[in-house]
């Protein structure tokens, strides 16, 4: 099964409250992927991607990057990350920040050996942008392989079977999980996919690809 592209965003308001509250994510931060999973004695760890951070007090773009990874079972390409601030209104010191990060040449073989597929994924992206009044996080898949039955328009929190050839689950993916705080401050953060493993795959653990997040500027 391939898919040209897969998209979709999720929008957080603020809400007035008596007094400023703390925001419960950072003012902007992105990622393209991380991992950490495990077979028998041999365990398989791959640090936060392409890791960036919004400096919310001085206007200007800070980058990560990372370079292709490959671990058994587990190939990443090359990722990057920007993250933006924006002076709109210098007078009245009003900012918007855009966290952004993506990466190429996602492909997982560790379930082949279980006789389920080999998920590939040729290029994603995961931003978080925010203004005074909230905060929005939209999201892109392209080049999508394996996933046999993902739904053409992925919902919010949708999640994945990942089958071997004979019906038997080996993994979960979790698409677009977004995580508001209580009480709302109107952040949020979004994690693009997390995929875990379960028992019959013969690993443990979990891989992430872009995670993204960020709250209302002053």
């Amino acid at each position: 099964m391939r898919k040209s592209v897969i998209a979709g965003a999720v929008v957080a308001l603020t809400f007035a409250t008596a007094a400023p509250a703390l925001a419960a994510n950072p003012p902007g931060r992105a990622s393209s992927g991380s991992a950490d999973f495990a077979k028998a004695d041999q365990t398989f760890k791959v640090e936060p991607l392409a890791v960036c951070d919004v400096n919310p007090d001085q206007a200007g773009t800070v980058t990560g990057s990372s370079p292709a990874v490959s671990r058994p079972g587990l190939k990443i390409g090359a990722t990057s990350s920007t993250c933006t601030t924006t002076v709109v209104n210098e007078a009245e010191q009003i900012t918007t920040t855009r966290s952004t990060a993506g990466g190429t040449g996602f492909e997982l073989s560790a379930l082949v050996a279980q006789k389920g597929p080999r998920l590939k994924i040729n290029e994603w992206s995961i931003n978080c942008t925010a203004d005074q009044e909230g905060t929005q996080a939209g999201w892109e898949l392209k080049g999508v392989s394996g996933w046999a039955g993902l739904p053409p328009q992925i919902p919010p929190g949708h999640v994945h079977d990942v089958k071997s050839s004979t019906g038997t689950v080996l993994a979960r993916a979790k698409f677009t999980e977004t995580v508001f705080p209580a009480p709302n401050d109107g952040s949020l953060s979004m994690t693009l996919l997390k995929l875990t493993f379960e028992p019959a795959s013969g690993y443990t653990g979990s891989v992430t690809l872009g995670t993204a997040a960020c709250s209302p500027t002053p």
